[in-house]
């Protein structure tokens, strides 16, 4: 009888001609763990020094990095959004124009104003106390309307990814029917507008997959979505102070989409080709600080979601088991 690891190989290893079978050589988890991050980390190292990577990055620094409470009133009005901006960002930084009758996502954007005031003051060679005139900087807030990329329409992003990874996966149904069993959130399937293949909504506490896409597409989708469910939940209610450690936005992507290639590769599915460039395009310089602050995070979730698949597929393999 194979053991577990060359079961899950054999029976889930997608179709995709030319496949490089995946051979594991860690004697325990916590060391094929480490095989299949340390093939992450190299094959994003290697994608570094192509041409495609530097266009992405100037093009990606362009996008402001949102603060947590721009994050979920985006999150409220467009749980989809990918990328978002401005009108006139959009127009003259990506020749990319707003579609007509597409409604804007109102955001908080710092308006601070200067005003003159009499402030105390001590003399500090008479230490009397005196008043005086002084510039004071107030901060405040104004409302400002931004698109998502789904909501424009002009020249191609630059990309360093496949637009979808391709391939059947062998008894899929199984597989996808374990992820919707360890996932923390329901999953549904829907059509989402632009390019976005899942979300997972803060809000609402779901999971979204865009429907119609390949086996192997749809796994891997799935699995980045239920990381961010894992690792990114956060209270809506909750104050912003309660959620000074959550990962910024760059590092919340390269930790789900780490997450997700570590658990493909454990079961045979290869998602190199998408995986590799996305993670690329999400971390903020090659030192790859994202994915080496995150790599404990990214093994332990891969580890315990891939404990939790187990014991599901197990139970379908053997529906009597503990009877």
């Amino acid at each position: 009888m194979k053991n577990r690891k060359e079961y899950h190989h054999a029976k889930y290893n997608h179709s995709r001609t030319a496949t490089i079978p995946i051979v594991l050589t860690g004697k325990n988890n916590a060391e094929r763990m480490k095989e299949i991050t340390d093939k992450l980390e190299q094959g994003i190292k290697d994608l570094f020094h192509s041409d495609h990577y530097k266009t992405y990055l100037a093009a990606m620094s362009k996008f402001h990095n949102y603060s947590f409470n721009n994050t979920l009133l985006i999150a409220m009005q467009r749980p989809d959004a990918s990328l978002v901006a401005g009108f006139a960002r959009w127009r003259d930084s990506f020749k990319r124009t707003v579609k007509k009758g597409e409604k804007g996502i109102k955001i908080l954007a710092p308006s601070p104003y200067t005003v003159r005031r009499q402030v105390e003051c001590i003399d500090p060679s008479t230490h009397q106390t005196t008043t005086e005139e002084r510039e004071i900087i107030i901060q405040a807030f104004k409302p400002v309307t931004v698109f998502d990329v789904s909501q424009t329409e002009g020249e191609a992003l630059p990309s360093i990814t496949v637009d979808e990874l391709t391939g059947s996966v062998e008894q899929y149904g199984d597989f996808f029917a374990a992820l919707e069993a360890v996932s923390p959130v329901p999953i549904s399937f829907e059509d989402i507008p632009g390019r976005s293949h899942g979300y997972y909504h803060l809000i609402e506490k779901r999971i979204a997959i865009q429907e119609g896409m390949s086996d192997l597409q749809t796994l891997k989708t799935a699995i980045h979505e239920i990381a961010h469910a894992t690792l990114h939940a956060v209270n809506p209610d909750a104050a912003p102070k309660d959620h000074t450690d959550r990962p910024d936005h760059r590092t919340r992507e390269v930790q789900a989409e780490s997450v997700a290639y570590t658990i493909c590769q454990h079961y045979g599915l290869d998602t190199s080709d998408y995986s590799f460039g996305y993670v690329a395009g999400w971390s903020s310089s090659k030192g790859l600080s994202e994915l080496k602050n995150s790599l404990e995070i990214i093994r332990s979730t891969a580890h315990d979601l891939i404990s939790a698949i187990d014991n599901h597929l197990e139970k379908e393999d053997n529906p009597n088991a503990g009877i």
